[in-house]
C-alpha cells in the first residue's frame, strides 16, 4: 500500500492562533513523526511526503532558512528513530539546491537507512511534478527514437522509477488541488482531502483515509 501526502497548512495553523509561522512548521514536524509511526502501525509499506516544492523557493529567505534548519534538526535528533523503526529514507527532487550541510545530512541518512524495509519513506524536496516530467522527456529524447518511448519507459525515467505509483493521496488543509505534486504518478490514485491543517493530523485521520480508500471501487478506467 502506497500512500502519498501533501502536508499543507502549517503557516495557516499558526496564524489562526496568533503565533509566528515558525511555530506551525515546528508543529508540522511533530505531525510528520506521528504519521510515520501511524503508517508503520497501520500496515503502510510505502509513504511519500511532499516536504518542499519547487514553488517554495519563492517564500521569504528567512522562512526558507527556517525550513532547512528544521530538516537538519530533524535528521540530527531523529535519524536513529528511523533506523530503529525499520524505515528506509529515499529522496526525490533537486536536493542539490539546498545548503551543503543539509545535503550531506540527507545523503548520510539515505545511506544509514538503506538496509531497512519495514516502510519506504520517500520525501520530495525541491520537487515539482512538471519538472520531473520535463527531465524524464529530455532523458528519453536523448536516448531513444520517439517510436520506442512508451508509458512504461517514461515511468522508468521519472524520479520515482524505483517506487510504485501511489494508491492513495491525502491532502490536508482543505485545499482541493495537486499543487504540482507527482502529476504523472497520481493519474489513477484515489484522492482524499481533509479540512484540518497538517499540524492537527493524527493517526485516526490516516486510518479514516485508508478506510475511505478501501471502501472505494477502483475501476482503472473500465466500466
Amino acid at each position: 500500500m502506497h500512500v502519498a501526502i501533501i502536508m499543507d497548512g502549517n503557516g495557516r495553523w499558526a496564524e489562526q492562533r496568533g503565533w509566528p509561522r515558525a511555530r506551525g512548521h515546528e508543529a508540522g514536524v511533530e505531525a510528520f513523526r506521528r504519521t510515520l509511526r501511524a503508517a508503520v502501525a497501520q500496515g503502510v509499506d510505502q509513504l511519500t511526503c511532499f516536504g518542499f516544492s519547487t514553488e517554495n523557493w519563492q517564500r521569504p529567505p528567512a522562512e526558507i532558512r527556517l525550513l532547512t534548519g528544521l530538516m537538519e534538526r530533524y535528521l540530527a535528533q531523529h535519524l536513529q528513530e528511523l533506523i530503529s523503526e525499520g524505515i528506509q529514507l529515499r529522496l526525490i527532487g533537486e536536493i542539490e539546491r539546498f545548503p551543503r550541510p543539509l545535503v550531506t545530512a540527507l545523503q548520510q541518512a539515505v545511506e544509514d537507512t538503506a538496509g531497512n524495509s519495514r516502510l519506504v519513506l520517500t520525501v520530495a524536496l525541491s520537487y515539482g511534478g512538471r519538472a520531473d516530467i520535463v527531465a524524464a522527456a529530455r532523458r528519453l529524447a536523448a536516448a531513444y527514437p520517439p517510436e520506442e518511448i512508451d508509458e512504461a519507459r517514461f515511468s522508468q525515467a521519472l524520479a520515482t522509477a524505483e517506487i510504485p505509483d501511489p494508491d492513495l493521496l491525502i491532502r490536508t488543509s482543505g485545499e482541493l488541488r495537486l499543487s504540482n505534486f507527482m502529476l504523472w504518478q497520481l493519474a489513477y490514485s484515489e484522492l482524499v482531502f481533509i479540512d484540518k491543517h497538517w499540524p492537527d493530523f493524527e493517526a485516526a485521520d490516516l486510518a479514516a483515509a485508508l478506510a475511505v480508500y478501501h471502501g472505494r471501487e477502483r475501476r482503472w478506467g473500465s466500466l
